[in-house]
C-alpha cells in the first residue's frame, strides 16, 4: 500500500482510511501518508498516571518463514488527522507505538505495504498465511518472542473490525495489517484490509 494506504488499513484508534498496498497515485502532490487502517485506533494509556515510565522491549527484528521476511520494523505514530504513519518504502515494516509492543500483554500491531511505487510491499504475501504458521519477534531487551497465526481475515474497509484487532486481550497477541481486495482506482484506494491474528506460543 502506499503511504496513504497503511493508516487506513489498521483499524486502530485512528481513522485511517485506505488501506496499504495502494499503487502510488498519479497526480502531485500525493499524500504522504497511507490509509491502511479502517477504523478509529482506540487510545491506549501505556503507563498509569503517577507511575514511573518503564522500558518497553521494542521490537527490531521481524520474521515470517512463509513470507521470506527477515526485517528490521520501525515505530509508527499518529498524524495529526488521527490516521497512522506509513512506512517510507515498500519493504518496510512498522509497529504502531501507542499499542502494547510484541510479548507484552494486549494487541501488539504491525503494518506494511502491499506494494509502492510499483514495487511488492513486505505484505504482499499477507493473505497466504496459514493458521499455524511462525512469526518471530527480537526485542530491544535481548529476548524474543514466537506467535502463531491463528487466522487470517480480509474486511471491507467500511466493516474493520476495530474492537476485535484493537480490543483488550488476556494474553500477547498479535496483529499484521496491510490492504487487500480490489483497488478503486475513483478512490485511490484498495476496498478492504487484510488482518492476520496470532497468539503469543514462547
Amino acid at each position: 500500500m502506499r503511504a496513504a494506504g497503511l493508516a487506513g488499513v489498521l483499524g486502530l484508534s485512528v481513522l485511517v482510511a485506505d488501506p496499504a498496498g495502494a499503487p502510488e497515485p498519479s497526480g502531485p502532490g500525493a499524500p504522504a501518508a497511507s490509509s491502511l487502517a479502517a477504523g478509529p485506533v482506540p487510545a491506549t494509556d501505556l503507563v498509569p498516571a503517577g507511575s514511573a515510565p518503564r522500558l518497553r522491549p521494542e521490537p527490531v527484528r521481524v520474521q515470517v518463514e512463509r513470507l521470506s521476511l527477515d526485517t528490521a520494523p520501525v515505530p509508527l505514530g499518529l498524524l495529526p488527522d488521527g490516521s497512522l504513519e506509513v512506512p517510507t518504502d515498500a519493504g518496510t515494516v512498522g509497529w504502531y507505538t501507542g499499542a502494547p509492543t510484541p510479548g507484552e500483554r494486549g494487541p501488539a500491531v504491525l503494518a506494511a505495504h502491499v506494494d509502492w511505487k510499483g514495487l511488492p510491499g513486505a505484505f504482499a504475501e499477507l493473505h497466504t498465511l496459514r493458521a499455524g504458521d511462525r512469526i518471530r519477534v527480537d526485542r530491544a531487551d535481548g529476548t524474543a518472542v514466537t506467535f502463531a497465526v491463528r487466522r487470517v481475515g480480509q474486511y471491507p474497509k467500511d466493516a474493520f473490525p476495530t474492537a476485535e484487532v484493537y480490543g483488550d486481550l488476556d494474553h500477547a497477541g498479535l496483529r499484521l495489517i496491510t490492504c487487500g481486495g480490489a483497488f478503486d482506482r475513483s478512490a485511490d484506494s484498495y476496498t478492504d484490509n487484510v488482518v492476520v491474528f496470532a497468539d503469543l506460543t514462547a
